[in-house]
Formats: structure tokens, sequence, C-alpha cells
């Protein structure tokens, strides 16, 4: 029989497995061996816009000298086909589904909002935006209304939580007012909603959303979420992911116009941890390591990509009140901080799970790609092959994959397949296409995320030429 025991050193709760070394689960080299196939569906890009190149504020360089750092694209709600892009480096543009010329909407750099990018410009900077979807419907509290997510020094401000562990920077919500909806430079008022401290420079605030499926009336309707990661480092090292005092690792899910007694924003009565002893209110979900992207389908459906540490990245479907395990989960496996007594950073065997965890209903393991960057359910009518199939990318390798959605079961990982990608004429992976150096190790980045349009269209975002190029038809 193995016994085990917990002792606490400065905080920290370890689990120590009482048994011989002989008895240690193996580390598993290549934890999914099946290898992810190439599909059978094709596309080709075409170029839409191209956004101005911008410098970061940091120097000397730290990272990757990308051209531009463009993180999503999102149509505002208000039927124009105006699609609003977020630069990390700061600047908001606008462009539209006929392919416009980008133009500033709001420069950050340029407001009196204690905007830094400089920590890590990488991950730091306007990681997110998110329209009220009362946004154009004028004599409603949302209109004009909109959300950005971003980077702020420490000490600029006093935050929600964590104020006290703000050793590198903040994670910041701000609500900006348009004075008008139909404007394409933003004129109006602003105010901070939210700030948590951030004691590491990656790892930090997300995607901004807002639930489309749900209508005025409804619990859900105009409940702003917003992602957190662990707070950066490796291996969680200040346990974030399983402590649930404040949103760190999250979902949180808050209501930005329902504010009182002093505070900016409200707590919806409904989320799953109102009321219970050793929970942040805010939160919805918990136990992620690095969700940067989020997105919802038209039906209401989360999907949640979750970057993985060295070996699993994860496809998880959004739930109310759950826990997906990070640190002592990543993907279907164990890390070391679930087991004890043996190495981080591998994966392990599934133990007998303790504790309620959700599983993801997709993974891939580092033998397929880096890091998982966003992902959307596909509902244009270009691609018919494509529809209604969650489509995701890999930031660092380019490759694009793609999963059914029919009975997509937390747990029982789903089959990936690869997107077949035409660059000029050719198949081709896009970072050997358009990418850029890595200087993270050799060869070349893609820099790849993916952007959406009122339509359902799907479009790639590439960092190394700052391009957006809508994803049609192969030949």
């Amino acid at each position: 029989m193995k016994i085990r025991f917990s002792v606490a050193i400065v905080g920290i709760s370890i689990c120590v497995p009482l048994f011989g070394a002989e008895s240690k689960p193996e580390a598993l080299a290549d934890p999914i061996p099946q290898k992810i196939e190439m599909g059978a569906i094709s596309v080709t890009l075409e170029d839409f816009v191209r956004v101005p190149s911008m410098d970061d504020s940091a120097n000397p360089m730290q990272t990757n000298n990308a051209y531009a750092r463009i993180q999503y694209m999102t149509p505002l709600p208000d039927n124009t086909g105006r699609l609003a892009i977020n630069d990390l480096r700061g600047v908001l543009y606008l462009t539209d589904e006929a392919g416009s010329d980008p133009i500033v909407y709001l420069d950050l750099r340029m407001q009196d909002v204690n905007f830094d990018d400089s920590t890590f410009p990488n991950e730091t900077g306007l990681a997110g935006v998110a329209f009220h979807p009362d946004f154009a419907n004028r004599g409603e509290p949302g209109y004009g209304r909109f959300y950005t997510a971003y980077s702020a020094p420490s000490n600029s401000g006093i935050a929600n939580y964590l104020d006290d562990a703000s050793d590198n920077h903040e994670s910041v919500i701000r609500e900006w007012t348009a004075t008008s909806s139909e404007a394409n430079i933003f004129s109006g008022t602003s105010r901070e909603i939210f700030r948590i401290g951030q004691f590491d420079q990656n790892h930090n605030i997300g995607t901004l959303g807002f639930n489309p499926a749900s209508n005025r009336g409804e619990p859900d309707y105009g409940m702003l979420y917003a992602s957190f990661g662990d707070g950066g480092g490796a291996n969680d090292p200040r346990e974030f992911g399983q402590s649930t005092g404040e949103p760190m690792s999250s979902i949180i899910r808050i209501d930005p116009l329902g504010g009182s007694d002093g505070s900016a924003y409200g707590v919806p009565e409904d989320n799953p941890f109102v009321g219970e002893i050793g929970f942040a209110p805010e939160i919805w979900a918990y136990g992620l390591r690095h969700p940067q992207g989020f997105s919802f389908d038209i039906d209401g459906t989360m999907y949640i990509c979750d970057i993985g540490q060295t070996q699993i990245e994860e496809v998880n479907i959004g739930q109310a009140g759950a826990n997906y395990g990070w640190r002592v989960r990543e993907g279907t496996f164990a890390t070391a901080f679930g087991i004890g007594g043996v190495r981080p950073n591998p994966v392990y065997p599934k133990p007998i799970d303790e504790k309620e965890f959700t599983y993801p209903v997709a993974q891939f393991d580092h033998d397929e790609g880096n890091a998982i960057s966003s992902g959307f359910v596909y509902r244009g009518s270009s691609i018919p092959e494509l529809y209604q199939k969650f489509i995701f990318s890999d930031m660092v390798t380019g490759r694009v994959f793609y999963i059914d959605t029919d009975d997509l079961e937390p747990g029982n990982p789903t089959t990936i397949k690869e997107l077949r990608i035409e660059f000029f004429g050719q198949e081709r992976n896009v970072a050997d296409a358009i990418g850029f150096p890595n200087t993270y190790s050799r060869g070349n980045r893609a820099g790849l995320r993916l952007g959406i349009d009122s339509k359902g269209e799907l479009y790639f975002l590439t960092k190394g030429d700052g391009r957006v190029r809508k994803m049609i038809p192969g030949s």
C-alpha cells in the first residue's frame, strides 16, 4: 500500500509519497503517441489588411522583432461590418469586412491610463477588447461601452486582488464610453473597473468576451468574462492554479455596469462560488495555466485554449464551477505536483482523482506543436466542409487544427485533424511561409492568431508581417 503525508514548507503544501523509487511512476516521454493526421479540408489565404508597424517600448529588444503584435480581430456588435484589431503595443484599430485600411480607433499610449507594454512585449500590453452587446443601442446603459484588458506598472493603482504581490506589473480591465458608437475615432470617457497584481512578466490577463447567445433580460446578458493565467514563471510557483482566494488561473465573470457601494462592478448572484468561504466570488471557472484565448460559439458554448507547460496543449469547454486541474493536472495527465516525489515538467499517468476535475475535449503534445493560441467555431459559409468545426492554431509552429464539435466529452479527447493551408499556390506551413526569426529556439516562429468577422468567417493574424489574411476555399 502506498502511504502519503503532507508537509508544509514556507506555506507550500508538498505531497510526499512513502514508497521506494522502484514504485514511483515513470515519466511519459511521449504522452500522446498518436500523430495528428492531415485532414482532407484545404483552404487558402487571401490578403485582407495590414496594420502599421510599431516598435516595442522596451529597449533593448527583449523578445522577437514582430512587425506588429496583433492579437485578435473581433466584430463590433452594430451590424456595420466594422472589425476591431488589437495590437499588444497599445493600439486598437478599426477596419471592416470590405478590407478597408485600418485606422487608429484608440491609442492607449496617448491616454492617461498608465498603459505599459515594456515588461514583456510578447504578452504584456493591450491583450484584449470586448464591446458591450448594447454598444450600438442608444438609450441602453451599455451604449457606447467597450472594455480593454491591458498591462499597467506596479503601484499605478490599487488592485482588487494581490495588491501587495504586484512585483512585476498589474493587469487592468478598463471601461470606455464612446460619445457616439458610430464614430471611427474614439472620443469619450473611461474608468477602471478591475485590477490584479502580477508577480511575473507572463501568464497574465488574456481575452475579454460577452456571451453572444444571451438575450436582453436573461441572466448572462451583458456579463463580462475575462481570462487570467497563473501569474507566470514555470510550474505555477505560487500555486495559484488550485488556490481560490484570488482569481488567478481563472475565467472570471462580472457585471461591468452593476457596481454599487463603491465597487466599480457587480458580481452576478448566479456565479458558481458566490457565498462560498475561500472563493473569490468573481471566479466562474479555475485551474487553468494560461488560457490566453477563449471564444464563444453562437449557441453560447465557450471554448478555452489553455497553453501548457512543456507537454500538453488543451481545448476545454467552459463550464461554470469547473476546476481544470492545473497545476496538479496537465491535460488528461498528472504533473509531478499531483503525485509527489518525481521530477517536474514531464507528465505522468493520471492517478485516481481525489477531487473532481474537468478534463479537455481535445489535446495535443509537444511533438505536434508548442503553444495553442486561439480558436473559433467556424460559422461562415465560404467553406461548407468546415461548418460547425472548432478551428484552432499553434502560435509557434503555425499549424492549424480542427475538431468536430458534435458529442464532445470532457476527459475523452476527440480526434484532431490538421487543416491544409495553401500559400502562393502551394501547401505550406504558416511558419515556413511567412514566419519570422524565433528568438527562443531555432527556425521561424509563426506568431499566429485567429480572428473572426460578423458572418463567422475566419482570418489568420501573423505578427511577423502584421498582416490579416482571410481564409477562403482551397484549390
